[in-house]
């Protein structure tokens, strides 16, 4: 009776794992550095919290020494800046700010898809996918959601669920993979410069470029990335999944957002913020950077485009306005520059190719924040209570700052036309007027205040769909209608049906009726 117990019990554990101890495999093949700033944080928590996690990456942690319940799988550099340049007939991403919309999403496309068939002509991924007894071996599967959904076939391969991580936080497209339906009218596209405040023209904009990109992604980029999986799984898959397919297997998408930097919206109970859960607890500065920023008397103001623009790629006559505008302030300047050294540097001003930007926006007498407006940034500055000077140049960028700004605690500039004077008066106005600090420390409440920190709600969300295995009970009936059905056009087709059909009717009787002859009375 005993051992009839234990065999019951230990069954009833094998069929019912706990998410302790789960064993995860992560898949993020884009190399793009900044993303992983998120990335990078989730696997180490993971870990940290005793799963046993095999990260699929192009940037290393072995330096890290995790421990032993932690494996990867290093990829080589895929080099997506050619292409890039090919596409855009740009030399430096300085250039790339006058790019349509619809040109960079079709170039996120490319690049998506390159370097998802990139990743799997790798010989350690190749393993991966050919590996024998793949059902059991992993408990989840957590991929990245930006242009590799070919990375969701592991999930399918391993028969494992699936959550994404969204390193720039919510967009309209992902209503197509949730089932739900997000209106046009107040959110706009990530890549363009309008608020959820938007006018008749703006609407219609957004209107064009969200249904542009959802034309794009139907009869273009799907179709690419099912030839990738073609490709590569025809000879081990009878059916190879198409893309969308891959999809419907998303149990759930952290995203990397948070009030108030994105506006309310609607979202599904799959759809999880976590936005800033890359910031940890200030270390300390080096010794030379916390003197010159402790000796900040007027305060400091931090300048940083951040990775992928590089500020030493500004023309000449630019820099010249920003040292000349530094140059006239009593406050002193940190600025991420990527050339060792400075003709003609201002005393005021201190230059480095690489600053522990985090850290820095953590110390009392940074006052402003000169950035380009990228998503980590803009949360860090979020989360400490500076006020920012943006720059946009692409991408999500300018729908970060135009949000600072219509939130009062940002100011936004054209660094294609920006003068010394512009810069100047900006700059003082961030520095002197109260109202932009004591509006960015209010927002930085609503930011840091929240019924579960940013990690510890994405751990929990990992770990309930593992524990409920997939979750399926999160997910919209919306996904598993076609689309007519989903948009009501079948609804539509009928009520229009019964509407027409009665005048239809009466027409056709009216038409008989004036065709037939009339007969002639008798004479008598």
């Amino acid at each position: 009776w005993a051992l009839g117990v234990f065999l019951l019990a230990l069954l009833a554990a094998q069929q019912c794992p706990s998410a302790a101890g789960a064993r995860i495999l992560a898949a993020f093949f884009y190399p793009c550095k900044s993303h992983f700033m998120m990335t990078n944080a989730v696997i180490r928590e993971l870990v940290k919290r005793g799963h046993e996690v095999t990260f699929i990456t192009p940037f290393s942690l072995a330096s890290e020494n995790l421990g032993s319940n932690y494996k990867e799988i290093v990829l080589p550099h895929y080099d997506f800046w050619t292409e890039m340049k090919r596409m855009s007939n740009r030399e430096i991403i300085l250039d790339m700010a006058d790019l349509s919309t619809l040109k960079f999403v079709r170039m996120l496309h490319v690049m998506g898809v390159q370097s998802t068939d990139f990743a799997f002509e790798q010989p350690e991924i190749k393993a991966l996918i050919n590996a024998k007894n793949k059902v059991g071996k992993y408990d989840l599967l957590i991929a990245e959601q930006f242009y590799n959904e070919g990375a969701l076939i592991l999930g399918h391969l391993y028969q494992t669920p699936t959550i994404t991580l969204s390193s720039f936080g919510n967009t309209n497209y992902f209503s197509e993979m949730v089932g739900i339906i997000t209106p046009w009218s107040y959110n706009p596209h990530s890549f363009i410069s309008s608020t959820t405040r938007m006018n008749l023209w703006e609407r219609a904009v957004n209107v064009f470029v969200c249904g542009m990109e959802h034309l794009m992604r139907t009869f273009l980029y799907y179709p690419s990335h099912d030839a990738v999986l073609r490709k590569h799984f025809s000879g081990l898959l009878d059916v190879v999944p198409t893309t969308k397919q891959l999809e419907r297997n998303i149990s759930a998408i952290l995203m990397n957002n948070y009030m108030p930097l994105d506006a309310p919206r609607p979202i599904s109970f799959n759809m999880i913020s976590v936005g800033g859960l890359h910031i940890q607890p200030p270390k300390a500065l080096p010794v030379h950077l916390q003197k010159f920023l402790d000796e900040a008397k007027h305060g400091a103001i931090y300048f940083s485009l951040g990775t992928q623009v590089r500020s030493a790629d500004l023309p000449a006559e630019k820099l010249k306005v920003f040292l000349d505008a530094f140059r006239s302030l009593k406050q002193r300047v940190l600025w991420k520059f990527e050339e060792d050294s400075f003709a003609e540097l201002p005393a005021n001003v201190m230059i480095q190719k690489w600053l522990p930007q985090a850290d820095i926006l953590a110390h009392p007498n940074v006052k402003v924040f000169i950035a380009h407006g990228g998503l980590f940034g803009m949360q860090e500055a979020l989360h400490y209570g500076v006020p920012v000077l943006g720059m946009p140049v692409y991408c999500d960028q300018h729908f970060n700052i135009n949000q600072g700004k219509a939130n009062g605690y940002a100011i936004g500039l054209d660094y294609r036309t920006i003068t010394t004077e512009q810069l100047r008066s900006a700059l003082l106005e961030l520095l002197e007027n109260p109202k932009y600090r004591d509006t960015m420390k209010r927002s930085s409440r609503i930011f840091r205040q929240r019924p579960l920190g940013a990690m510890d709600t994405a751990m929990f969300w990992i770990d309930y769909v593992i524990e409920h295995r997939g979750a399926p009970h999160m997910v919209s009936a919306g996904m598993d209608l076609a689309w007519y059905q989903f948009y009501l056009l079948d609804i539509v087709a009928i009520a229009a049906a019964a509407l027409l059909l009665p005048i239809l009717i009466l027409c056709v009787c009216l038409r008989n009726s004036k065709l037939k002859p009339k007969t002639k009375r008798k004479q008598h």
